[in-house]
């Protein structure tokens, strides 16, 4: 049993026992107590006590109309103002707002039984006094109700026992990897923080992976915020470049609508509508010349499953209408080709597809990425290797941070490392979309100003690149 499933069913058995004995609800309780962060809007546990029942519940702040709706900012960013966009909070997304370590799956399933309530505050007049005074109610709510001002919502007490984000063990770092690690920011501001990624490190945490860009930046990179920075899009583990991280729940939601609006807009309009409020621009170095200087490549990718299920790729799907493709579209033009064999490449991708860049370059253009041997291996096996000499070994006992091997992998080693780097990025200045909207609700986004990030390319792509022009 897994400790999602485990916290639930202790999480209704309150309500399971409640329901046995009777069909009225606990609707009063003695002491009501809150407290919470308008700057995190962080849920604390109130306790309500009711002389039958002495429920508990897990009592989330009171929603409140001038609270951000990230993911309807950022699709207004991206310039796909919609109805949508504009609709109040329903009880659903104020819950995943509030409490962003519980598994969405588990809320949901706490809907759909009926286990979640909400306290409204109605006015109501009274006939012997005259005035009018506050009605107090706990009903159910459903999934997708609207929230009103002052609106409540209570959960099963025991979702508090589910781990939280500050929760969650700290990533030790030596003095040296620290330094490491920020001078490896490029960009900070109170919305988001943005890092040049080594290559070679991995970007998410997981089974057998030890020392993720987001575990380390939220043991390191949170500076004086209570909340650990969030990331919002990824980069393979091999490559390198630009990441953006949000340093809060909020500014997180509105880059992770930015970044979906651009694949959803991109797959869905006319490429020379688009408004391209978020402009991604890689380099690359590849193996061979493509036939055309510049073009967009726009065709579907699936992925398949090899080795008898232990692993996958992505491939083009030659039938548009495979329920599993996904459309993807990349712009590319050659920056610079090389009488050696190898190609230049700024790609910019219009949608964010798993390994997306690197299979049009391979399966599309006939020109595998450097040092990409899951897509282009047949071509290192029959790349000319340039003479030249390689770089020396690390004196014994000397150690790298995190392990990383910095000064290794240019096109003269017999195994460069991949050479793909997110180079520069323009994206909505999230900060001060926050700051005008928190001000005035009205205010007209059109005109604010964009962010432009660049990012220098790391050791061993910079000495390929000297290598070819020398």
């Amino acid at each position: 049993m897994n400790l999602s499933s485990a916290l639930f069913r202790r999480a209704v058995q309150p309500f399971a026992a409640a329901s046995r004995g009777s069909t009225t609800l606990p609707l009063a309780f003695q002491e009501f107590q809150s407290q919470y962060s308008t700057a995190t809007t962080d849920a604390v546990v109130t306790e309500r006590k009711d002389e039958k029942s002495k429920g508990k519940w897990f009592t989330l702040p009171p929603f409140n109309k001038s609270t951000v709706d990230g993911a309807a900012l950022g699709k207004e960013l991206s310039g796909r103002r919609s109805d949508d966009a504009v609709t109040a909070t329903t009880a659903l997304k104020w819950v995943l707002r509030c409490c962003p370590q519980l598994p969405r799956s588990l809320v949901q399933k706490l809907f759909r039984l009926r286990q979640v309530r909400r306290e409204s505050s109605d006015l109501a007049t009274s006939s012997d006094l005259g005035v009018q005074t506050h009605k107090h109610k706990l009903t159910r709510v459903a999934a997708k109700d609207q929230m009103n001002v002052g609106d409540q919502i209570f959960l099963p007490i025991t979702v508090q026992e589910f781990p939280s984000e500050t929760g969650k063990p700290e990533c030790f770092c030596d003095e040296e990897e620290m330094e490491f690690l920020r001078s490896l920011e490029l960009y900070k501001d109170s919305a988001i923080i943005v890092v040049n990624k080594p290559p070679g490190m991995p970007v998410q945490g997981g089974a057998g992976i030890r020392n993720s860009l987001d575990e380390v930046a939220a043991s390191y990179l949170r500076y004086d915020y209570t909340e650990p920075p969030r990331l919002v899009h990824r980069l393979d583990r091999d490559s390198s470049g630009i990441l953006v991280m949000g340093r809060t729940q909020t500014s997180a939601r509105v880059l992770h609508s930015i970044f979906r609006e651009k694949t959803s807009g991109a797959s869905s309009d006319d490429l020379q509508n688009i408004k391209r409020t978020l402009q991604r621009r890689y380099w690359a170095l590849v193996i061979g010349y493509p036939r055309r200087s510049k073009g967009i490549i726009s065709v579907p990718l699936k992925k398949m499953i090899v080795d008898d299920g232990k692993s996958e790729r992505i491939t083009v799907a030659n039938d548009a209408q495979v329920m599993s493709s996904q459309h993807a579209i990349t712009e590319y033009r050659v920056i610079k080709s090389s009488c050696n064999g190898y190609t230049w490449l700024e790609l910019s991708p219009l949608t964010g597809r798993k390994h997306q860049l690197r299979v049009h370059c391979a399966e599309v253009l006939g020109t595998p990425i450097v040092g990409d041997y899951k897509y282009g291996w047949q071509a290192h096996r029959k790349m000319k290797h340039l003479p030249g000499s390689i770089p020396e070994k690390l004196p014994k006992g000397k150690r790298l941070p995190f392990g990383l091997e910095l000064e290794k992998g240019s096109i003269l080693e017999k195994q460069p490392l991949l050479h793909l780097h997110c180079k520069e990025m323009v994206l909505p200045n999230v900060s001060s979309a926050l700051h005008h909207v928190q001000l005035s609700s009205g205010f007209d986004l059109s005109g604010l100003e964009s962010l432009k990030l660049t990012a220098p390319l790391p050791s061993h792509m910079e000495k390929s690149w000297n290598i070819l022009n020398s």
